[in-house]
C-alpha cells in the first residue's frame, strides 16, 4: 500500500496493454499536434519565450501523469495560468527578459510546493468549496483581457509597458488611425483560416494551419510591407536545465502570488479531470491530483517548464481520440518533443500578428457561453460571483481576482449552510400499515402536541449555523411557550465544540421552565464525538434516544398531565393509553 501511494503510477500500468498503447499513441499524437501551436501562444501570453510554452507541455504532463489519478488528464500550459504568471512577474521583471524567466520559474516552484502540500496534508475536498464559477468568469474576464493585450501586435500601434486595461483600450482608439493595416490582414487571415478548418475539415489541427496561411501571407509582403515583426527561430532541442532563485527575499516577495497560481492550477485540473471522468465513469483522488500538479510544477521549474495545469481542450480530444491510459499524455509529450526537433526551424517565418490572431481564437474560446447563460438565469449568488470575479480580473490584479471569487463562493456556502431547514414534524399514522411515523407538517397538515415540540435538523450543527438553530428554539420556548424540545438528529452529521456548547446552554434554559432538549437518531459516529467532549454527560443521558418510539415514551413521562387530560390533539398511542 506504501508502494502505491509512493509510485500512484504503478495502479494504472496493470491497464497497459498492446490495444490500449496502440490508442494511447494515436491520441497521444494528436494532443502533440494540438498543444504545439498552443504552446507558443500560451509562453507568449505568459510573457516568456514561445519555447517556455513547449517545454512545459513537454515535462509537465508526463510528471501529472504519473503521479496523478485521471486517466484522461493532459496537463500543460494553460491560458488562464498564463495570464496570472504575465501578470504577476511583469511586477517585478520586463517579459522576455533572464530575469522574468527566472522568477517565473521561481513561482513555478513555488506553486508545485503549495500544491503538494494540499496534497499531502489532505486537503483535496477543499476544491468542492470553492465554485467552478470562480474559474468561469476568470478565464472569461482573462479571455478579454489576452485578446486586449494582442491589439498591439495585430494593428501594430505602440501602447507602454504596464497599462491598465482602460488605459490600454484608450490607447488603441487615439492610435487606430496610425494602425499597420497589414499586419491586421495577417492576424485576421490566420483566424479565419483557423476557423474555417476547424468548421469544414474538424480533424486537421486548425491553428497549426492559421499559422501557416499566416505565414505565407507575410512572406508574399515582406518585400513590399515594412513592420511585419517574426516570432523567431525556436530551439530545437530537450528542455534545458535551470534553477530557481531560492534566496529568502525573492521566495518571500514571490510566496503570495505563487499561492494564487496554486489554487488557480488545483480548481482547474481537478475541475477538468472530474468533468471528464463523468464520461469514462472513472473515481478521481482529488488528493493525488493535488500532488500529480504540485510533482509536475515542481519538476517542471528545474526543466524550464513554467506554471501548468490541466487543460480542458486537450483532456477533452484526450478522451475523444480514445485514449485508454495516462501513457498518452506521455506519449504527446514525446511526439512533441519530436515535432519540435523536426520543425523547430521554420517558426523563424511565422509573424508576430498570426500568433495575434491565433491567441485571438484562444481567447474567444476560452468563454464558456453556455453556462455564463445558464448561471445568470438560474442562480443569483453564482451569478454574483461571476460577475465579481469577471470585473475583479479586468480592473484589479488577477490574483487579487482569484482570491475575490473563491472567497465569495466561500461566503456564499458558508451563508448556505448557516441557515439549515428546521422543519416541524409530528406523527403520521399509515393507515394500510398502521405504522407510525414523523412527517413534515408542511407536506400534510397534521396535529401537534402543545407539550412537545418534534422538530428536524437538515444539517449538521457547527458553529456557523448554531446562531439560527439557536433562534429557531428560543422562538419555540418564548412564543409557543413549549419547553420540551425532540430534534430528529438523523441528518446531522457531525456536531462541533461551538455547536455542542451552545445546545447545552438552550437545554439549561428549557430546564429551568420544567422541560429540556432530546436527541433521537443520532448517528453512532457522532455520539462518539459528542460523547468525548462531555456534551453527552452534560445534557443527561436519558436525553438522547436510539428509537423515535422509545423517545415519545421516555419523553412522556415528564409531560404535564393536567394539560394531557384537557387535550384535543392525542397524537401519541399514550395519550389514548
Amino acid at each position: 500500500m506504501n508502494l502505491l501511494a509512493l509510485f500512484p503510477f504503478l495502479n494504472w500500468f496493470k491497464l497497459v496493454s498492446k490495444e490500449s498503447i496502440k490508442a494511447d499513441m494515436i491520441a497521444g499524437f494528436t494532443g502533440a499536434v494540438i498543444v504545439l501551436p498552443q504552446g507558443v501562444a500560451f509562453a507568449t501570453i505568459a510573457g516568456l519565450p514561445p519555447e517556455y510554452g513547449l517545454y512545459t507541455a513537454m515535462v509537465t504532463p508526463v510528471i501529472a501523469a504519473l503521479f496523478g489519478s485521471s486517466h484522461h488528464l493532459v496537463s500543460g500550459p494553460t491560458t488562464a495560468i498564463s495570464i496570472v504568471i504575465f501578470s504577476a512577474v511583469s511586477h517585478h521583471a520586463d517579459p522576455g527578459t533572464p530575469e522574468f524567466i527566472s522568477i517565473a520559474l521561481t513561482m513555478t516552484f513555488l506553486a508545485g510546493v503549495y500544491q503538494l502540500a494540499f496534497g499531502l496534508a489532505r486537503l483535496g475536498a477543499l476544491v468542492n468549496f470553492v465554485s467552478h464559477t470562480v474559474v468561469i468568469g476568470f478565464t472569461a474576464g482573462a479571455a478579454i483581457l489576452i485578446a486586449t493585450s494582442q491589439m498591439k501586435h495585430i494593428l501594430g500601434i505602440h501602447i507602454p509597458k504596464g497599462e491598465s486595461f482602460i488605459h490600454t483600450w484608450f490607447d488603441i482608439f487615439n492610435g487606430f488611425g496610425n494602425s499597420n493595416f497589414y499586419l491586421l490582414i495577417i492576424a485576421m487571415a490566420t483566424l479565419f483560416t483557423a476557423l474555417l478548418i476547424k468548421k469544414f475539415l474538424p480533424k486537421i489541427p486548425n491553428l497549426l494551419i492559421g499559422m501557416v496561411a499566416g505565414s505565407v501571407i507575410a512572406f508574399a509582403l515582406k518585400d513590399t510591407v515594412d513592420g511585419i515583426t517574426l516570432v523567431g527561430e525556436i530551439p530545437g532541442h530537450l528542455p534545458p536545465l535551470s534553477t530557481p532563485d531560492f534566496s529568502f527575499e525573492t521566495i518571500t516577495a514571490l510566496a503570495p502570488e505563487a499561492f494564487a497560481v496554486a489554487l488557480l492550477g488545483l480548481i482547474e485540473a481537478v475541475s477538468i479531470s472530474r468533468a471528464v471522468a463523468t464520461k469514462s465513469n472513472q473515481r478521481i483522488n482529488s488528493n493525488q491530483e493535488f500532488i500529480g500538479q504540485g510533482m509536475s510544477n515542481v519538476v517542471g521549474s528545474f526543466f524550464s517548464s513554467y506554471a501548468g495545469s490541466g487543460s480542458f481542450t486537450r483532456s477533452g480530444i484526450n478522451y475523444e481520440a480514445g485514449a485508454k491510459t495516462p501513457m498518452s499524455a506521455i506519449f504527446a509529450a514525446i511526439f512533441l518533443l519530436i515535432i519540435v526537433l523536426l520543425i523547430a526551424p521554420l517558426t523563424a517565418y511565422l509573424p508576430v500578428a498570426a500568433m495575434g490572431g491565433v491567441i485571438l481564437l484562444v481567447a474567444y474560446n476560452l468563454i464558456d457561453f453556455h453556462h455564463i447563460e445558464m448561471i445568470l438565469k438560474n442562480s443569483k449568488s453564482e451569478a454574483t460571483i461571476l460577475i465579481v470575479t469577471f470585473l475583479s480580473t479586468l480592473f484589479l490584479e488577477l490574483e487579487f481576482a482569484i482570491y475575490m471569487g473563491v472567497l465569495l463562493s466561500l461566503v456564499f456556502f458558508l451563508k448556505r449552510t448557516s441557515t439549515p431547514e428546521i422543519p416541524t414534524l409530528s406523527i403520521n399514522v399509515d393507515p394500510k400499515t398502521n405504522k407510525r411515523c414523523f412527517i413534515n407538517i408542511n407536506k400534510k397538515p397534521l396535529k401537534q402536541c402543545p407539550q412537545l415540540k418534534i422538530i428536524r435538523v437538515d444539517m449538521s450543527i457547527y458553529f456557523g449555523s448554531i446562531n439560527h438553530i439557536q433562534d429557531r428554539i428560543s422562538h419555540i420556548a418564548e412564543n409557543e411557550r413549549i419547553y420540551n424540545i425532540l430534534i430528529d438528529a438523523s441528518r446531522i452529521n457531525f456536531i462541533d465544540l461551538a455547536g455542542a456548547e451552545a445546545l447545552v446552554s438552550e437545554n439549561k434554559i428549557l430546564k429551568k421552565h420544567g422541560g429540556g432538549l432530546y436527541f433521537v437518531g443520532l448517528k453512532s459516529s457522532v455520539y462518539e464525538v459528542i460523547a468525548k467532549s462531555c456534551f453527552v454527560k452534560k445534557i443527561g443521558a436519558n436525553h438522547f434516544y436510539d428509537s423515535k418510539g422509545s423517545a415519545i415514551n421516555g419523553i412522556y413521562k415528564h409531560l404535564d398531565k393536567d394539560i394531557c387530560a384537557t387535550c384535543q390533539s392525542l397524537i401519541f398511542k399514550e395519550c389514548n393509553e
